[in-house]
């Protein structure tokens, strides 16, 4: 679907205090042009934007979310916190596509304090990437609703998701090319799709299922239409859920078990 003419996005951006707000500010103080499109929140350091912050925000309706932070290894903390921006973009990433978000919404730059044309640079062409998406859910095809509330479940799992990452996706060593070649191995993909993907769709289902005509019935093919999922999943998510209690299935229909 293309975006209107008129269409002037929304982009969240959480800019690293001591250079991407740097570069920003030189920017502006040089008279690089960019479109108004920005909306900047100052953190210390692009290692603070928790996930959280990135769902939240497209909760919120952004149309997109810029990440920008200090070049790899010039870090003011730790000295890796942007290795810690870098992993969380990347996990953040396939978590919002499996909600139906599209990835390309959600951008993480380097940009110095002394690089401010590379900032409008930079901008520019994420402000005309989002411009060309349209508004959040156009490129998507989805409602909008449905995806604030995949985002909502996803929200509510960020403390398991931080777990997993701290024990389960440490990068080894610290580089960019660390993080590349961990990430595209072939034992990540299993691996995530086990403890975070499974997890997210499982939280997806019991929502959909608690929002379902205020009844928490439905079927699966009704809820897997709803969340743009395949029936098999869901069919197989259900009956895990049934062995657990959760719910209870009766021929096509699906119920929610209360547990007082």
């Amino acid at each position: 679907m293309a975006a209107p003419s008129d269409f002037k996005p929304i982009i969240v951006g959480f800019l690293c205090n001591w250079c991407c707000y740097g570069g920003a500010d030189l920017c502006g103080v040089s008279r690089f042009q960019y479109p108004p499109y920005l909306r900047v929140i100052r953190l210390m350091c692009s290692g603070r934007v928790d996930l959280e912050f990135i769902f939240r925000a497209f909760a919120k309706k952004a149309d997109g979310v810029f990440i920008g932070g200090c070049h790899l290894n010039d870090c003011h903390y730790n000295p890796e916190g942007n290795y810690d921006a870098l992993g969380n973009s990347i996990v953040a990433k396939r978590i919002i596509a499996a909600v139906g978000v599209n990835p390309e919404r959600l951008r993480l730059e380097w940009v110095s304090a002394g690089e401010g044309i590379r900032f409008a640079e930079v901008m520019n062409e994420f402000g005309a990437k989002i411009k060309s998406l349209g508004p959040l859910g156009s490129s998507e095809g989805r409602e909008v609703a449905d995806l604030q509330a995949g985002l909502e479940a996803a929200t509510q799992l960020v403390p398991y998701f931080k777990l997993v990452e701290r024990e389960r996706f440490r990068v080894k060593p610290r580089t960019e090319e660390g993080y590349q070649k961990f990430f595209a191995s072939p034992d990540f993909e299993p691996l995530f799709q086990e403890l975070v993907l499974d997890k997210l769709t499982l939280g997806r289902i019991m929502g959909a299922l608690r929002a379902g005509e205020g009844s928490g019935a439905g079927s699966a093919e009704s809820v897997a239409q709803k969340l743009g999922l395949d029936t098999a999943e869901v069919a197989r998510h259900l009956s895990l859920l049934s062995q657990q209690g959760m719910v209870k299935i009766d021929g096509s229909r699906v119920e929610l078990v209360l547990v007082a």
